[in-house]
């Protein structure tokens, strides 16, 4: 007989980095996010312009080296998900305006990630915000760092008609899509992995990631059944899964593998 297991664990070195590794199946540790990420002031921020329509933030001022590994790059622009655009904002690295020029709120940013939109809840931010602080490279599935990074895994693909920010391509494929209609792709699934994951490397490049190091799948309000996990596991194209569950702030990762049990006679 073949089965699955629950397995999570975490591994603290000399160093106090904590990477997640595979424990044995009578162990299950849980991995506590914690109070909230504590505030930060910095002298020098990156400013972005904040895109109701896409969901995003459009970088148009680079300070630091947080954006090297946070956001994507389309016609030489970078753009910032909702939940880099509130880490970074929440770790005093950004600074965050309107079309307008007016200063964004911490607090209207909050509004608009518990509103569930822009591809992003308040859960998938708790996760999101304990792996970025753990040193973990995180960015959402299924869409790719830089069109080069598209390049170094798939065959050539078309350029034309994204000359400007209204143009992006659709990872994995052929197809350009209007940046709209892509995000409107990108918005929350049940069944699908949510995030890539890499582990710390300062030489990361968005230009050539690699294969991410695990996908990493949300539960909503309770495990997934085997047939969801089979479902999950075929879209993974060989590179681990993991599963994590939020609950009331403390955020717990699994992964399965299978286990060939005794038959008794």
């Amino acid at each position: 007989m073949e089965g699955k297991v629950w397995e999570c664990s975490l591994i603290e070195n000399s160093d106090d980095e904590v990477l997640l590794q595979n424990a044995s199946d009578e162990e299950e540790h849980s991995i506590s996010s914690g109070s909230m990420q504590k505030l930060q002031f910095r002298s020098v921020k990156s400013k972005a312009i904040w895109n109701d329509e896409l969901g995003m933030a459009e970088v148009v001022d680079k300070k630091g080296k947080m954006w090297l590994t946070t956001g994507i790059i389309r016609s030489g622009k970078t753009y910032f998900s909702l939940e880099e655009t509130l880490y970074l904002m929440e770790v005093g690295a950004l600074q965050l305006l309107d079309n307008c020029d007016t200063i964004i709120s911490l607090t209207e940013m909050y509004k608009k990630i518990t509103s569930g939109k822009s591809g992003c809840c308040w859960e998938l931010y708790e996760v999101y915000r304990h792996l970025k602080s753990l040193g973990y490279i995180v960015g959402r599935h299924g869409l790719a760092w830089s069109v080069k990074s598209i390049q170094s895994v798939h065959k050539p693909v078309s350029l034309e008609g994204i000359g400007d920010n209204k143009q992006m391509l659709d990872v994995g494929s052929n197809i350009e899509l209007p940046i709209n209609e892509l995000f409107r792709e990108m918005q929350i699934s049940d069944l699908r992995p949510d995030f890539d994951v890499y582990l710390p490397n300062n030489k990361f490049r968005k230009s050539s990631p690699g294969d991410p190091s695990f996908l990493l799948h949300l539960s909503r309000d309770h495990p997934p059944s085997r047939a969801e996990i089979e479902v999950l596991e075929r879209q993974c194209g060989g590179v681990p899964l993991k599963v994590c569950l939020v609950d009331n702030g403390r955020v717990s990762f699994f992964s399965f593998e299978k286990v060939e049990l005794l038959v008794l006679p």
